[in-house]
């Protein structure tokens, strides 16, 4: 399973632990300026019982992708604040190239090593910012090749891989509703693009990028107290 430490990727995690699935957790440091999603990750990771959990060092990633990408230290590219999200323009400087390929190629490799034959992914192709890798026609496209180029999927039945994308139709209210059924600490999830550290060592969310007004928003949809701590809060200076 892909962990970012992130909303989504935390209530894929919820999901398959209530289905019985026993859960190896893959986290990736890839020079992000939300790195502090690791720590989210980890602690998710053993509230709800992984039997293991990686976090793989891609730091020498960030420099290669950055002149394309605000989402990684030294870019000189600044994360959008305050812009609307609905709109439906030209993929966002936030996209980070092909980093959902990447990262789902590391874990078929876990997978096929360990003998696991699903790969779980918070993908969304309802509220996903536009970007390429959270679309079902690319969801659909890994699983075909990962049947191809793997020994299981050779030897297999032609479809021994799968990629689950539970949060694949669900609008973010939706998402927020299924993980508070399963119990999820949102309060202890990052989403924001360009966090700092609260004094406790845990994150503060801007509150004005993408992912942060698609996040507020899922919470009010839902009817939900948003437990995310911002910047400027006062609980949060405590």
């Amino acid at each position: 399973m892909l962990l970012s430490g992130g909303l989504d990727s935390v209530t894929v995690l919820a999901i398959a632990r209530a289905a019985g699935y026993d859960v190896h957790a893959l986290s990736f440091r890839y020079g992000q300026r939300h790195v502090i999603e690791l720590s989210c990750a980890a602690r998710q990771a053993e509230r709800f019982g992984a039997c293991a959990h990686e976090i793989v060092d891609l730091s020498h990633l960030g420099p290669l992708v950055a002149p394309a990408t605000a989402l990684v230290e030294g870019s000189t590219l600044s994360v959008p604040k305050g812009r609307d999200v609905r709109d439906e323009g030209e993929i966002p400087i936030t996209y980070v190239p092909a980093r959902n390929a990447l990262f789902l190629s590391y874990a078929l490799a876990w997978a096929e090593s360990l003998g696991a034959r699903d790969l779980w992914i918070g993908v969304n192709a309802l509220d996903y910012s536009g970007y390429p890798d959270c679309r079902p026609a690319f969801i659909e496209a890994f699983a075909a090749m990962a049947n191809l180029a793997t020994r299981v999927g050779v030897e297999g039945d032609g479809d021994a891989v799968r990629v689950q994308t539970p949060l694949i139709d669900l609008p973010k209210a939706g998402i927020i509703a299924r993980g508070v059924e399963l119990g999820v600490d949102y309060g202890d999830t990052v989403s924001c693009y360009d966090p700092v550290a609260g004094v406790d060592g845990r994150p503060l969310a801007c509150g004005a990028c993408d992912s942060c007004q698609l996040r507020r928003k899922g919470f009010e949809d839902a009817g939900v107290d948003d437990p995310t701590r911002y910047v400027g809060d006062s609980i949060a200076r405590r």
